[in-house]
């Protein structure tokens, strides 16, 4: 059974982002979906999240997980810039590993979201300034997302 909580973020700084970056790792997201809004200095990622704060007792008795259909956007984005992805290709699925920061001319910085296969997507933005939300309940998923170890 789901958890009803849905999850609400914003973040104003880098440490704020890494607690978002937390919520989002494992995240899959159609590249189809992603919407770069330039005039409204924007881009807009729907995903699919997994819930790793999903009460980790709870998993441990039933072996299910929870993912919750959830968008992160970031505004203030004065340019966007993808590497590894292909737009013509609007069903491939990228797998979110991470976002981090870098600051710059304060309070300006780099964006980076982080996908599986050494894709990323670079945004320079005027400052940090990120949200994320969950949209509806969560689903059950009896797999999670394995990392492999080097």
């Amino acid at each position: 059974m789901a958890s009803s909580g849905r999850l609400r973020l914003m973040a104003m700084d880098e440490e704020d982002l890494q607690i978002i970056s937390a919520h989002v790792q494992d995240a899959v997201v159609k590249v189809g979906d992603i919407k770069w809004l330039p005039h409204e200095k924007r881009i807009i990622l729907p995903m699919n999240r997994f819930a790793w704060e999903a009460a980790p007792e709870r998993r441990a008795l039933s072996r299910l997980f929870e993912r919750r259909r959830a968008v992160l956007h970031f505004e203030r984005v004065e340019e966007a810039k993808s590497f590894g992805i292909d737009r013509n290709e609007g069903e491939r699925v990228l797998s979110l590993l991470a976002v981090q920061f870098a600051p710059t001319a304060a309070p300006a910085g780099e964006v980076t979201l982080v996908f599986a296969g050494d894709a990323a997507i670079k945004l320079k933005v005027e400052c940090c300034e990120a949200r994320l939300a969950d949209l509806g309940p969560a689903w059950s998923t009896p797999r999670q997302p394995r990392h492999m170890t080097s």
